[in-house]
């Protein structure tokens, strides 16, 4: 099982996964199948939150840093322009100059390419690249690639966390039953303005993919009890915190050098 702890987890690019059989194996918790030839490989996410944290949010806030490297980056195929107009999208390719209305789009000569991948029942269902939903301003884009999960996991698909919001458009956001749905992995973007063309560059991530175990989101159970409840133990482990934040020439980063240190000593025992 993939290690979500590593600050750089391990992205298998071999086809040795598959046993003889043809059965896969469990050693990656999310598996990639580059469906569009040369789409960029999804990468694992950036504890810098592709370098806009500032520098003491990176070495001294481990839950932000934490929480922006979890997951993987996902990228474009290729680039492409998209403008709303308030009423209906337009778009334009790489390399395009004309503006046209967008329905449903497929990446340049995939229909062709997706026949000689798929079996001949379904040569004729090639995902689309681009297409309009039917919520105004709301374009769903497909990545290239189709991801399966390992049984008892989801795939929470979102923006890019913690990056500033200054983008023209942000995801909406989605858990995804990867285990048991396959198909392709998309997500719907949402336009932000109007008459202003958005630039999408193969280079720049617009997705980050989050693997859950799925008690985690199907109804999970909480409970709420007064402070009479706690008991001795848990007063106690709030002391050393209560103490921390009350030392102000205390070093900064003593949560994050404590929460590293108990992962290396996880991996290693």
């Amino acid at each position: 099982m993939l290690d979500l702890a590593t600050e750089e987890p391990p992205i298998d690019r071999d086809h040795d996964e598959h046993t003889s059989e043809g059965v896969r194996s469990p050693a990656s918790l999310c598996t990639f199948y580059r469906v569009i030839p040369g789409a960029p490989e999804p990468k694992p996410a950036d504890r810098a939150a592709y370098g806009s944290l500032t520098v003491s949010a990176y070495r001294y806030c481990e839950p932000v840093a934490a929480g922006s490297g979890f997951g993987f980056y996902v990228f474009p195929p290729l680039g492409f322009r998209l403008i709303w107009s308030g009423d209906e999208v337009a778009y334009t390719l790489a390399g395009g100059r004309r503006w046209r209305s967008l329905r449903g789009v497929h990446y340049p000569e995939f229909p062709k390419i997706f026949r000689k991948l798929a079996p001949a029942h379904l040569a004729d269902f090639a995902p689309p690249f681009l297409v309009q939903t039917s919520i105004p301003g709301v374009v769903q884009v497909w990545s290239g690639y189709f991801v399966r999960t390992e049984p008892g996991w989801g795939l929470w698909s979102r923006g890019i966390a913690n990056r500033p919001k200054l983008m023209p458009y942000e995801n909406l956001e989605g858990i995804v039953e990867t285990a048991t749905w396959f198909g392709p992995l998309f997500t719907n973007i949402r336009i932000l303005r109007t008459n202003s063309p958005i630039h999408f560059h193969p280079r720049e991530p617009f997705l980050q993919v989050q693997p859950l175990p799925r008690a985690a989101y199907v109804k999970p159970r909480c409970a709420i009890r007064e402070a009479s409840a706690l008991s001795r133990d848990e007063w106690e482990a709030y002391a050393p915190v209560a103490k921390r934040a009350a030392d102000h020439a205390r070093a900064p980063g003593a949560y994050g050098a404590a929460v590293r240190k108990d992962l290396r000593g996880q991996r290693h025992g």
